[in-house]
């Protein structure tokens, strides 16, 4: 066909061939496409195949987006996503239940800053069955054999935890950590990435921090900050109460808990604590039941007294006074009603 100057179609019809047996053949590819795209790709290691032929049109070679894709694909040159943040391999199985002191520690992070300038970190370390409070460590910088040296520090004081409690940051995984819980024989969990409910224990504590203390104070110089915070510190171990611990304070917790030898932190909330609303409940359902069945008389046609089964009735004076103030009367008073 290129020696004699005819069409495809009428080289066909001269010898006999159905066009459609045909193919055409496709022309090479330019050499020049595939070095100046191997160039590209390496002084831009990570970029795709888009990118790529962005800066060959600019010099002047256009191909459609198909072809300049297969180009890519044979010369290799596609780009490996990367993977994501090495994770440590620390035990990520149900954590134990803190059922003493020591049994379980939990760590986190928080971070503040001094007025609108520098920032800084804090370290805060609790024991999640007393929630008594071990560390607040505050430093511009705190890297992972930081944290080491404190926990060391921690284990001479309280002794060796049972088990410990952190999220997935840089610092948690890092070498430090890793080493200092294989030397301590300590199993470190981490919990699942972007779940801090599971951490629920300091992730209480930092709201009680925060509310308190950071939202509250304003902090001059890293000495005021690691002041106030062991001030604050103090309060919430010796003075505040907690109500999960029938509202004592978590140095009174752990003493009960050792000398009781390690009961469950539930139990303290049940130990010596008034319940008002149960005692009122049980006061309503006998006066109910009273009134009812009719051993309670009434003195007037204004209390109405009801059927067994319905609801206490009351004069319309008597509903400006508190229901548990009502409940009370009546029965000092038995069944007189408040109205006139």
């Amino acid at each position: 066909m290129r020696d004699h100057d005819i069409s495809q179609r009428r080289a066909c019809q001269l010898v006999g061939v159905d066009p459609k047996t045909v193919r055409r053949t496709r022309p090479p590819d330019c050499p020049e496409i595939h070095e100046e795209m191997k160039e590209i790709a390496g002084k831009r290691r990570r970029f795709g195949y888009r990118r790529i032929g962005i800066l060959l049109e600019r010099k002047g070679m256009l191909m459609n987006h198909k072809k300049l894709y297969r180009l890519y694909r044979e010369e290799g040159l596609s780009v490996k996503r990367r993977g994501g943040r090495k994770r440590a391999r620390g035990s990520r199985t149900p954590m134990p239940e803190a059922a003493h002191p020591k049994a379980r520690w939990s760590l986190d992070f928080l971070a503040d800053s001094f007025g609108a300038s520098r920032k800084f970190r804090i370290l805060a370390v609790i024991d999640d069955c007393c929630r008594e409070n071990l560390c607040l460590t505050a430093d511009t910088s705190i890297s992972g054999a930081r944290v080491a040296r404190e926990l060391d520090a921690l284990v001479r004081i309280y002794g060796t935890p049972a088990c410990i409690v952190s999220d997935n940051g840089t610092e948690f995984t890092s070498r430090a950590i890793l080493k200092w819980a294989d030397k301590n024989g300590v199993p470190w969990h981490y919990i699942d990435p972007g779940k801090p409910q599971q951490n629920a224990f300091i992730e209480s504590f930092n709201g009680s921090l925060r509310d308190e203390l950071l939202y509250e104070e304003i902090f001059v110089t890293l000495e005021d900050a690691r002041r106030k915070l062991a001030l604050w510190r103090y309060d919430y171990n010796a003075v505040r109460p907690h109500s999960s611990l029938g509202n004592q304070t978590p140095l009174e917790a752990r003493r009960t808990l050792e000398q009781s030898e390690g009961s469950a932190p539930g139990a303290l909330a049940q130990n010596d604590r008034p319940d008002y609303q149960s005692r009122t409940r049980k006061l309503y359902i006998r006066l109910r039941d009273q009134r009812g069945a009719g051993h309670l008389p009434s003195c007037c046609s204004s209390c109405r007294a009801p059927r067994r089964g319905r609801s206490l009735r009351l004069s319309p004076t008597s509903r400006l006074i508190p229901w548990y103030l009502r409940l009370f009367l009546l029965q000092q008073r038995g069944s007189r009603c408040l109205g006139p």
